[in-house]
């Protein structure tokens, strides 16, 4: 049983969920400025953003499974070594789309009706690749929908925070993705699969990703400007300012070998972030 789960667990990047969900919790602390947020309210989010990912993901490695047996890089997923097959891949998905739903409706019921919008933007990402170059934008796109639906989730009514909190969200995945798809620019090409880096090369693409991480530290701080949040929150954002900075370092564009190196930082991106604007919400 242990074993199962963690295939599953494995198969999902379970780990991964760090990188979206603490934007959906600033989301929702920042709600909770205008109305009051309850701890089944959060944890109602978390179980959103849980089993939108879970769906998204599998539905990810389900349409990816036979690019994904032959490029060396990911040779070892669930799917190609026959761990997992796709028939319990495909029930995942299915049954993580209908929690989703069903989770939504705990929320609220514009986030409801707007349940199979979520989970059709978070799907196309993975079929971007087949038709447009611009697939890490629509990377951010999907995750960009996080800090949004944290803030409706919770209760929250209309304003500017939760839009320039979604820029900050989709330039900063769209920037990290495209490090990350550095590392398949000689597969892509010639599998015919379509990213930033097989369109326009590794120099331009990490200039394109540093560009994006800029767009991501001014959003970040703009959100100061439409929320009553105070100089440690800009104490904050310098933090994550200098996160990025330092995973920059690590990307060149004749030496990727620290690629991962730089992906996996961003988690602690997202926990800091939301750390910080925790910190300067109820203790600043």
């Amino acid at each position: 049983m242990f074993s199962t789960l963690r295939t599953y667990a494995s198969f999902v990047r379970f780990s991964h969920s760090v990188f979206a969900l603490p934007f959906a919790l600033v989301g929702a602390l920042l709600a909770a400025q205008q109305t009051p947020v309850t701890l089944g309210g959060v944890l109602w989010i978390v179980a959103a953003m849980v089993t939108a990912r879970t769906a998204a993901m599998g539905f990810n490695r389900l349409v990816d499974s036979r690019f994904d047996a032959m490029n060396p890089r990911t040779t070892d997923r669930e799917l190609p070594r026959g761990d997992l097959s796709r028939a319990s891949a495909t029930a995942l998905v299915a049954v993580s789309s209908v929690a989703f739903i069903l989770v939504s409706y705990q929320l609220s019921w514009i986030c409801f009706v707007l349940s199979p919008l979520a989970l059709v933007i978070v799907f196309w990402y993975s079929l971007a690749k087949r038709y447009t170059t611009y697939t890490q934008l629509f990377l951010g796109l999907a995750l960009a929908v996080a800090p949004v639906g944290g803030w409706l989730g919770a209760g929250g009514g209309a304003g500017w925070a939760p839009w320039v909190l979604a820029l900050a969200t989709g330039a900063w995945v769209a920037g990290f993705d495209i490090f990350y798809a550095c590392q398949d620019l000689d597969f892509d090409r010639a599998h015919g699969l379509r990213s930033i880096p097989a369109r326009f090369g590794v120099e331009t693409s990490l200039t394109i990703a540093r560009t994006l991480h800029l767009i991501t530290v001014v959003a970040l701080a703009a959100v100061a400007l439409v929320m009553p949040l105070g100089p440690w929150y800009l104490v904050g954002v310098a933090g994550v300012a200098a996160l990025l900075a330092y995973e920059q370092t690590l990307v060149r564009p004749h030496d990727l070998s620290r690629v991962k190196e730089a992906f996996d930082l961003n988690g602690y991106v997202g926990i800091f972030y939301l750390v910080a604007t925790a910190a300067a919400l109820y203790v600043g």
